[in-house]
């Protein structure tokens, strides 16, 4: 990896958010381009914020997030999604824009970093936890309301 190459931004133009789309849709299969489009739009307002990893000009990885506050971990950074390019994993991608959101959290006076990873993801969980440090503090439950 020639860190020269290498570099993060946030995704602000329709344009950067749908060069994302393919890379997301590995995380998120169910969306096509259009739900993802409108989604993100939607999320934006509520203060969303989507972070692209690039080697060169092609985005390999993105990180989906938000700034909150709760009774349980004050004001943190939520990690709604996090993925590399099935082409591009295990480069120290996931690794590298993992910390940029630790690291934006901090400057934004962010008391931790929370996320909630799918059961299956196995490998996911392997890396936030002996990777990155990430304790497992409790389960999400969810009730479908259709």
């Amino acid at each position: 990896m020639n860190q020269e190459l290498v570099n993060i931004k946030q995704l602000l133009s329709t344009e950067e958010v749908v060069k994302a789309f393919p890379v997301m849709r590995q995380l998120r299969p169910h969306l096509t381009e259009d739900t993802f489009l409108q989604t993100v739009g939607e999320m934006k307002q509520e203060g969303y914020q989507l972070f692209a990893l690039y080697e060169e000009d092609e985005v390999v990885a993105v990180a989906g997030v938000i700034i909150v506050t709760n009774l349980y971990y004050g004001r943190h950074v939520y990690v709604y999604d996090l993925v590399t390019s099935d082409d591009h994993r295990s480069k120290g991608y996931g690794e590298q824009l993992l910390s940029f959101v630790e690291q934006w959290g901090k400057e934004n006076n962010c008391m931790h970093v929370a996320l909630s990873s799918a059961n299956h993801r196995v490998d996911a969980h392997r890396f936030y936890e002996e990777k990155m440090d990430y304790t497992r503090p409790s389960y999400v439950f969810l009730k479908s309301l259709k």
